[in-house]
C-alpha cells in the first residue's frame, strides 16, 4: 500500500532576526504540507522564500531564530532534533542544492572525490564502491565521459556542468526530499531546461519530494505541481500550478500581468502597485 502521509508538515513557521529596534521577521507564519511532489515557492527578493527552505534544515545563520507550531519531516520534529541528528538528516534524508555551484564545491578537491565523499559520509562504503556510485551519479545527471569529469577540479567545468555535479552530490545518498534554491538562475536558458529535465527525471525515478525556490513564475508554473506565492514573509497564494491563471490575490495577479508575452506587441510592462494591507495578510 502506498504511503500517503506527508513528507514534510510545516505549520506557522517563523524566522526572526534581532535588530536595534526589536525582532524583524523574515518568515511570518508560513504553513504547508509536502508529499512526493514538486512544490514551487515564488517571490521577489526578500520575500522569505530562501529563508523558508533553509529553516527546514535549520541552516538559518545566527542570530536568526526559527520557531513553528510544527516542523516535522516524516513525523519527526526537526526543531527538537539534536545537532547530531540534524547532521544525519542533512544530505541523507533531506538535501539542498544552492544557486551557484562554485560557492558550494571545494576548489582543491576533484569533483569526483567530493561526490564520493558525500556517499561515504552517509554510508559504510569503501573507496572503490564510493567511486563506482559517484560515476553512476555523474552518468545519471547526463554528464558525458564521467571518468574524465571525475578527475576534474571545479574551475575546470562549466556552470551548467557544475550544477549537475552538485545535483549528483546531493542525490547520491538517495534522500527523500530535495530543496532546490534557485538552482538554474545563473544558467542560460538552454542549460536551464536541461537541468530541470534532469531534476524532473530523478525525482520521478526516485519518488522524491522537491521544494523548488525561484523568482521565475513562468518557470515554476511549468515545472512544479503546486505553487506558493510569498510576499513580505507570508504566503499570500497557494494553488495547483494548473490553476495559477485563476489566482485571486492581487499580488499574484500583478505578477502574472507583469510577465512579457511574445504574442503581444512590445511595450511598457505594468508596474505592480502594492497595498500596505498585504503586509498583514
Amino acid at each position: 500500500m502506498a504511503d500517503n502521509s506527508p513528507l514534510l508538515d510545516v505549520s506557522n513557521l517563523r524566522v526572526a532576526f534581532p535588530t536595534r529596534t526589536g525582532m524583524a521577521e523574515a518568515v511570518r507564519g508560513v504553513s504547508f504540507t509536502l508529499g512526493r511532489e514538486k512544490l514551487g515557492i515564488v517571490g521577489e527578493s526578500g520575500s522569505g522564500k530562501s529563508m523558508t527552505g533553509r529553516s527546514i534544515l535549520r541552516l538559518v545563520p545566527p542570530p536568526g531564530r526559527v520557531s513553528a507550531d510544527r516542523l516535522a519531516f516524516r513525523g519527526e520534529d526537526l526543531l527538537a532534533a539534536s545537532a547530531r541528528r540534524m547532521r544525519d538528516i542533512r544530505g541523507r534524508r533531506i538535501a539542498i542544492v544552492m544557486q551557484d555551484p562554485k560557492y558550494s564545491l571545494n576548489p582543491v578537491m576533484t569533483v569526483g572525490h567530493q561526490i564520493a565523499e558525500a556517499y561515504r559520509v552517509h554510508s559504510k562504503a569503501g573507496a572503490a564502491e564510493a567511486k563506482r556510485r559517484a560515476l553512476e551519479m555523474l552518468a545519471a545527471v547526463r554528464i558525458r565521459d564521467p571518468e574524465r569529469v571525475y578527475d576534474r577540479y571545479p574551475h575546470e567545468v562549466s556552470g551548467g556542468m557544475g550544477q549537475r555535479i552538485m545535483i549528483a552530490m546531493m542525490l547520491i545518498p538517495d534522500p527523500d526530499l530535495l530543496i532546490a534554491d534557485e538552482p538554474t538562475s545563473a544558467l542560460d536558458v538552454t542549460v536551464q531546461m536541461q537541468v530541470l529535465a534532469i531534476l524532473d527525471d530523478l525525482c520521478s525515478q526516485r519518488g522524491m519530494g522537491m521544494i523548488f525556490v525561484s523568482h521565475d513564475l513562468n518557470l515554476v508554473a511549468s515545472f512544479c505541481d503546486r505553487i506558493l506565492i510569498m510576499y513580505a514573509g507570508r504566503v499570500v497564494e497557494s494553488c495547483r500550478a494548473s490553476e495559477l491563471h485563476a489566482a485571486q490575490h492581487p499580488y499574484t495577479r500583478g505578477l502574472l500581468a507583469s510577465l512579457p508575452r511574445i504574442d503581444e506587441p512590445p511595450g511598457d510592462l505594468p508596474v505592480l502597485s502594492r497595498d500596505p494591507a498585504w503586509l498583514e495578510g
